[in-house]
């Protein structure tokens, strides 16, 4: 609008010159009042020529610079699916292959390092998708285990409860995306992993309490309580531990790849 205005001015300009006879002399017979209208003529179309060219290039870079948003948005959504994918593969597989299992005689319960991947994910891609993430790999794990079958919709809860709490205060809180200081990203990391395993030490148990305790009755739901109660809190330590040191490994990679704004997508 600046530069229409711009344009007008210069055309008012111009016509108050060719009336004040500057730009041509002024008209003394009708054959010269004729060619002053010309003239006039002229540089209206002069002018709305110079305008219309103005306007469309403009409106071309505008459309050129919002295809490439749309491009960056798309290539960063996809970028974000594929990275949860990655982290439902590496839940799954560690959880799988590298846990310790403890029987309590026809159940069973684990150490494991699943949930530091979860934590991962959720400082990576968010809270909401790196949980959901994270808990749909570790879930599949107990679908394909027959002991662990029954427990599929408990670690579907639970583990996405770990990454909203981790994104959370990570996110919301730390505001880690926005920082560039290290100490200051390890505290609020080493916080929010502490937080969401430490509400997972209490959720897990508890939750497979209820669970055990309407299905396999009051005497197995106690004792399996107590070695689930251990078994999560070594757990929770060493995912605390691991998660930490992984993510400020990652941390330059991530930054240095501009992958460290993906969770704000």
């Amino acid at each position: 609008m600046a530069i229409v205005s711009v344009y007008s001015k210069c055309f008012y300009h111009c016509s108050l010159y060719a009336d004040e006879g500057l730009l041509v002399p002024k008209a003394k017979t009708q054959g010269e009042k004729s060619f002053k209208c010309m003239y006039r003529f002229i540089l209206v179309l002069y002018f709305s020529f110079k305008l219309d060219i103005f306007i469309s290039s403009e409106l071309s870079y505008a459309r050129w610079q919002y295809m490439k948003y749309e491009e960056a948005i798309m290539n960063q959504k996809t970028q974000r699916l594929a990275l949860a994918a990655l982290f439902a593969a590496l839940s799954y597989a560690i959880f799988t292959f590298l846990q310790i299992k403890i029987p309590i005689g026809t159940d069973a319960t684990s150490i494991h390092l699943g949930n530091a991947v979860v934590v991962v994910a959720a400082l990576v891609l968010g809270g909401p998708l790196g949980g959901i993430a994270g808990a749909i790999g570790m879930a599949i794990g107990d679908v394909l285990d027959p002991v662990y079958l029954i427990y599929a919709p408990e670690t579907l809860v639970c583990k996405t409860i770990i990454g909203l709490v981790v994104g959370f205060v990570a996110h919301k809180l730390g505001k880690i995306q926005e920082s560039h200081d290290r100490k200051k990203i390890f505290k609020w990391v080493l916080l929010a992993a502490a937080s969401g395993l430490f509400a997972n030490v209490i959720m897990d148990p508890t939750i497979g309490y209820a669970y055990k305790l309407l299905i396999l009755g009051k005497p197995a739901a106690e004792l399996s309580f107590k070695f689930s109660l251990f078994a999560t809190g070594i757990n929770a330590i060493t995912s605390t531990i691991v998660s930490v040191f992984v993510y400020m490994g990652l941390y330059p990679i991530l930054r240095k790849q501009n992958m460290d704004t993906l969770r704000l997508a």
